[in-house]
Parts: C-alpha cells; sequence; structure tokens
C-alpha cells in the first residue's frame, strides 16, 4: 500500500502518483471488506471481474499496459 511520503511503486505509477490522497485507505477497507467471507476461489473471482472492471473505466491500453509492468515490479 501508498505511504504517505510516496515513498513506493505506487508514487511513480503510469498514472502519475497516488491520486487517491487519503481516501486511499478507505478504498482499501472497502476493498477488504468487499472479500470478506469469501473462499479463495471467491476472492479469485472478485479479483478478476474488478480488474476488468477497473480496466474498462481507465479505457486506455497504454496506461492498461504500464500499470501491469509496475505491477509486475511491485
Amino acid at each position: 500500500m501508498a505511504t504517505r511520503d510516496g515513498e513506493n511503486y505506487m508514487s511513480d505509477h503510469a498514472s502519475g502518483g497516488d491520486r487517491l490522497g487519503l481516501a486511499g485507505d478507505d478504498f482499501y477497507a472497502a476493498l477488504m471488506a468487499a472479500h470478506d467471507g469469501l473462499t479463495y476461489d471467491e476472492s479469485a473471482r472478485l479479483n478478476a471481474r474488478l480488474v476488468l472492471l477497473m480496466a474498462n473505466a481507465i479505457g486506455d491500453l497504454e496506461e492498461l499496459q504500464a500499470l501491469l509492468a509496475a505491477a509486475r515490479k511491485g
């Protein structure tokens, strides 16, 4: 998870940094709540659906490719 001082890969990923700011903690809590009570397989399916929904929302193949590369490095 991104630190407040930006000392990790999130601070320099393709979209230019941590755009959620303090709301990042709220998103992380919501993400964990979405997984609460799911089996490993259900959680993996949720992650796959979420990635596809977010990719569609981003809608820019170059940005998505850069984010994939950043995630693999992380």
